[in-house]
Formats: structure tokens, C-alpha cells, sequence
């Protein structure tokens, strides 16, 4: 009896999974198989078997090459950062806007609220269906010189900035700063070897792209979020079921917790005396800074094209508000 029990239960499971719908996954992270975020997604193409999708994961250490693969369809979906996959998803894409999470607190309203079914339509953008969101990290502004710790004094300095990344150059351009065009496989190079005085990184990067380097006796990591960056995966709109797309947003919500452990980890390693602090009082008017940015890129004004999607700036402003409710922005007449 327990025989036929086993083989009964081997043959439930070995036709479950033949009958699981195949998506092959190209998966970004800049250390390859062996980086986190790889296994986040690792854990989480685990999870989805128990939902009937089979995700086969290849990874790629070129985020242009990962996305140029799905783009040719060698994939049917794809991990990488938000920044990459605004074009499938502007909306989501959104996420890392400059300044408009300047917590993880906001961010963990932000992504239970976009885990709702409620907000699945806006998980859709043409052909494309983002089916879920992991955290990255906060991205920081690392610097060769701890005297580089406010907006005025960026002026003339030479700043690493992904060049497709529009929302980060008009930044840039606006402290008055020099872009050096950079992409993610190159940045922390740049800025090891002296040919920029800034990079904008996430804690992660202090170690595994050993930008403890660029910084080195006289450098640090400026303590501001200047954006909350994600790991998101899109897949084409026909890939899955609206069932099992829904599922898989809500399974990567679920890991949000493993995610943040991770990141946490992170920026607790990095010693303490490499955080340049900044003064609470100087915090307001960088906020103000950020948001008329922010605006400039939403409309497409101020030599800035139109970068950010309206609504998920609206939430994000809603969010804020609500942790911090006298803040300035909550009462201006030109509120996200």
C-alpha cells in the first residue's frame, strides 16, 4: 500500500509538472548565477511550480543583453532593473523616481498596494504584463570627496550616469555636474580608477563592485535614498493567464520580507564611517529639489522629456503625505 501510495504521488507530481506552462526567464544580476538577486528570483521560480508555471532561468551579467534577448524573443520574460524596463511598463518603470520614496516604509506600502488585483490593469502596457516587483535597494550617491555632501557642490564634478537613463541625466544636468555616459557593466570601473568623481549605486555595490575603491581614504556614501531601485519582471502579455499573472505578482510580494533581510545585510556591512550624514535641516530643500524634478520629467518641461508616469506619482505622493503629512509638498497647489 505505501508503495502505490509513493508511486501514486510521483505520478500526480510528475504530471503536474508536465503540465506546468514552460516561461523562459532571462535574468539579470552583475555577479551572474551566484549573485542575490539571481537567487531571489531563483526562490521565487521556485515557488511558481506550486502554481503550475515551470520558469526556466538564464542569467546574464549585461542588463542590455538580457533585455535585447527578450526584446528578439529568445525569452519570454525578463528580470532587470526598473530603469530597463520602463519601456514595457511606464507606470511601473515609475518606481524609481527621484526622491519619491524616501523610505523603505513607503516602499513596502507602495508594493502591497500594487500586489492588489485591483491595480493589475496598470500592470499591463500593450503587449507587455509586468508579473512582479523585488526590491533592490536605495540608491546612493558614492563619492571620492566627503566635501561633495550638498547639491551646490556637485557643480563641475564628473558624474558616472547611465546614459539611458533620462531621469538621472537631467538630474545631473541640473546641479550643474558633467555627465560621463556609463552603463551598469562599466560605472564602478569608472569610478575605481578616477575618471569620475561620483557614481550612483545601491549598498550592494560597496563590496560586490568593490566601490569601497573609488571611495578610499577620502571618499564616502552620501546618507540620502536618492531612489528606491527594483528588480521587476515583465513578461509578454500572453505568457500566462490573468489568473496565474495575478498569482505571480502576489508570490513576489510574498518575498518582499526576504528581499529587505537581504538589502538590510547590505548597508549594515558597510562601515560606519564611510556614511556622509547629512544635516535634517538641509533634507527639506533637497525634497523640494526632487520633486520639481520629478514634475519636470512627468510634463517634459525644463529641457526634460516626458520620463514619469502621472499616476504612479500621484500614489507615491499619497503615500508620503500619509507618513508625513506636514510636509510642504502636501499642501502645494502643484501636488503630484
Amino acid at each position: 500500500m505505501i508503495r502505490k501510495s509513493l508511486a501514486a504521488l510521483t505520478l500526480a507530481s510528475m504530471a503536474s509538472l508536465a503540465s506546468a506552462e514552460t516561461v523562459k526567464t532571462c535574468v539579470f544580476d552583475v555577479i551572474g548565477a551566484n549573485g542575490d538577486f539571481y537567487n531571489i528570483v531563483k526562490d521565487y521560480a521556485l515557488e511558481m511550480k506550486a502554481h503550475g508555471v515551470d520558469m526556466q532561468l538564464k542569467p546574464y551579467t549585461d542588463e542590455g543583453v538580457a533585455v535585447g534577448d527578450f526584446r528578439a524573443g529568445q525569452c519570454d520574460a525578463v528580470a532587470a532593473t526598473d530603469i530597463r524596463i520602463r519601456p514595457f511598463n511606464r507606470f511601473t518603470g515609475t518606481i524609481s523616481a527621484v526622491g519619491a520614496l524616501p523610505t523603505y516604509n513607503n516602499l513596502k506600502t507602495l508594493l502591497a498596494t500594487l500586489a492588489q488585483p485591483r491595480a493589475a490593469s496598470l500592470m499591463r502596457d500593450g503587449e507587455y504584463e509586468v508579473l512582479g516587483i523585488f526590491p533592490a535597494g536605495a540608491g546612493y550617491l558614492f563619492v571620492d570627496d566627503r566635501s561633495i555632501d550638498t547639491a551646490a557642490e556637485l557643480a563641475g564634478k564628473r558624474m558616472a550616469t547611465l546614459e539611458y537613463q533620462k531621469d538621472a541625466v537631467h538630474m545631473v544636468n541640473h546641479v550643474k555636474a558633467t555627465v560621463v555616459p556609463s552603463d551598469i557593466t562599466n560605472f564602478a570601473g569608472k569610478f575605481n580608477n578616477g575618471s569620475v568623481d561620483a557614481a550612483y549605486a545601491p549598498a550592494f555595490a560597496y563590496e560586490a563592485l568593490e566601490l569601497y575603491k573609488g571611495i578610499g581614504d577620502k571618499g564616502g556614501i552620501v546618507d540620502y535614498p536618492l531612489a528606491q531601485l527594483t528588480l521587476q519582471l515583465v513578461a509578454r502579455d500572453d505568457v500566462l493567464s490573468d489568473e496565474k499573472a495575478q498569482k505571480a505578482r502576489e508570490v513576489a510580494w510574498g518575498m518582499f520580507p526576504q528581499a529587505m533581510n537581504l538589502i538590510e545585510r547590505q548597508e549594515a556591512a558597510i562601515p560606519d564611517k564611510q556614511w556622509i550624514r547629512i544635516p535634517e535641516e538641509d533634507i527639506t530643500g533637497y525634497q523640494e529639489m526632487f520633486r520639481e524634478n520629478r514634475l519636470q520629467l512627468r510634463d517634459g518641461t525644463g529641457g526634460a522629456r516626458e520620463v514619469y508616469h502621472p499616476k504612479m506619482l500621484g500614489l507615491m505622493s499619497k503615500i508620503r503625505c500619509a507618513s508625513n503629512p506636514t510636509a510642504t509638498e502636501c499642501t502645494a497647489e502643484n501636488r503630484e
